[in-house]
């Protein structure tokens, strides 16, 4: 038999999807699945991308240009001058959905055996994208304990070395919706202006920030711009996972024209994907708010509750629509398989991301999950029961005795 790659080998299991079998069980038994694991909100996505892709009339389907239709371009330039960024149409690259514009960042970024700091816990996949373009993923671990907040500048500085070649970060942050402050930012603009750094910053969460704090992108440190790579997605303030419309964001010229290359051997960003989010553009204001103000009575609600149950603590996440919880627990992958598996309480379990998955430090996240808010307050109050009693009926609970 063929042996396979020291990649495929290597490449991590996702933490948010390897549990989805067990899920799929637990419902083919007739259980009800509270799905708290991904980032996939159950509010509607918005009339005006549906009716667009209802009218969609071309009586060819042909690929679009590699670096994504010239309108949705134009419109996204527009789009993001609401937020102060100030970027030309020809700076955007849209990629099929935020993933493949971190990959294209990567590749075309970093050689094999460099280096890319990440703040962690991080968003599980950038480990994977890091392996297929050869590089290392080098973390620097922030704690719950601390709200999440970035480490000292002088850790960062300890960690560079001649293989160096960026700091990513996910502002707000997924998994722990930390949101970075001015300070924070001017300090790592600091240490990537001075050592010649690239700047990944994913920004695919910018519409949800909770506490009056500012959003500051990448894009409003001076001094930097043609070190910054802007990562954006419209999955997540639209509401539309599947359409696979992301955008990558680079003044830097060798860089974009490096970028093209890989845009070009794929041929196309999804066509259809591309209408939709062209129209989601002209979404209302009045749906962007009424999304925000669900996500911030869910956040308020979720947090509340997971605190009240003995043992489980969560800072408030400040932006995003997930946090990290930590569970009286001795081993947070074990409770979330059991949960799927061993566990049902009146006809309902929860699925929840084991927070390992997030860490590549060895044992960083034993005791915690990753939940999203994703869904509506009243399923979150029956998850939160089940989770109570889960909690109550695990072997492993380290409390050593039954929660009342």
């Amino acid at each position: 038999m063929p042996q396979v790659s020291e990649r495929g080998n290597i490449m991590p299991a996702s933490p948010i999807r390897r549990l989805v079998p067990l899920a799929n069980k637990a419902r083919a038994r007739g259980i009800k699945v509270y799905g708290l694991n991904i980032g996939q909100p159950d509010v509607p996505t918005p009339q005006t991308a549906l009716d667009a892709l209802k009218h969609i009339d071309r009586k060819v389907l042909e690929y679009s240009p590699s670096d994504g239709l010239l309108t949705l371009r134009q419109k996204l330039r527009e789009y993001y001058r609401r937020y102060n960024i100030s970027v030309d149409v020809d700076d955007i690259i849209v990629t099929t959905g935020g993933s493949e514009a971190v990959l294209f960042a990567f590749m075309a970024a970093l050689d094999p055996g460099d280096e890319i700091i990440v703040p962690e816990p991080a968003y599980a996949n950038y480990m994977a994208f890091a392996i297929s373009a050869g590089a290392k993923i080098v973390t620097i671990p922030s704690s719950i304990d601390d709200g999440f907040t970035l480490p000292p500048m002088e850790e960062f500085e300890k960690l560079i070395t001649p293989r160096t070649k960026g700091i990513l970060i996910c502002n707000p942050n997924n998994p722990t919706g930390y949101l970075y402050t001015m300070k924070e930012m001017l300090q790592l603009r600091d240490i990537v202006k001075r050592h010649d750094l690239f700047l990944f910053s994913d920004e695919v969460y910018r519409e949800f920030c909770y506490t009056g704090a500012p959003y500051i992108s990448a894009f409003h440190l001076p001094d930097i711009e043609q070190q910054v790579v802007l990562i954006d997605s419209v999955s997540k303030r639209y509401n539309e996972c599947g359409i696979r419309v992301g955008a990558l964001i680079t003044k830097h010229p060798t860089l974009r024209a490096n970028i093209m290359k890989f845009c070009q051997a794929r041929l196309s960003p999804p066509l259809l994907g591309q209408i939709v989010a062209e129209a989601s553009i002209d979404t209302p204001e009045e749906y962007m708010l009424d999304t925000y103000n669900e996500y911030v009575e869910r956040r308020k609600f979720l947090i509340d509750e997971l605190n009240k149950i003995p043992g489980c603590y969560s800072p408030i996440p400040m932006g995003a629509f997930y946090t990290v919880a930590r569970l009286p627990v001795d081993d947070a992958d074990e409770f979330c398989r059991w949960c799927l598996e061993e566990f049902e309480y009146e006809g309902q379990t929860v699925f929840m991301a084991p927070a390992s998955g997030f860490y590549t430090t060895p044992g960083l996240g034993r005791d915690e999950v990753r939940l999203a808010y994703v869904l509506e307050k009243e399923e979150l109050r029956k998850a939160m029961v089940v989770l109570r009693h889960a909690l109550e009926a695990y072997p492993g609970n380290t409390l050593g005795h039954k929660s009342e």
